[in-house]
């Protein structure tokens, strides 16, 4: 699933994915892969994510439940 909040975090920071990399010290093609949905990131380079964006790990990396639980 793509990862749409990260990428709107992003743009709201103004930071390019290579920005966004070189603060989290990771390839531009890792945060490509991670807001196509196409990488699955550790929790570690999740954190690192969440403190360049001034987001939680629940902004950014939990996805909302749509189906009632019964």
């Amino acid at each position: 699933m793509k990862n749409l909040k990260m990428k709107a975090a992003r743009a709201g920071k103004d930071y390019s994915q290579q920005q966004l990399a070189d603060i989290c010290g990771v390839s531009r093609q890792t945060i490509s892969a991670i807001e196509k949905g196409e990488y699955n990131p550790t929790v570690s380079l999740c954190i690192r994510i969440c403190k360049a964006l001034d987001r939680t790990l629940n902004d950014l990396f939990w996805e909302e439940q749509t189906d009632a639980i019964n």
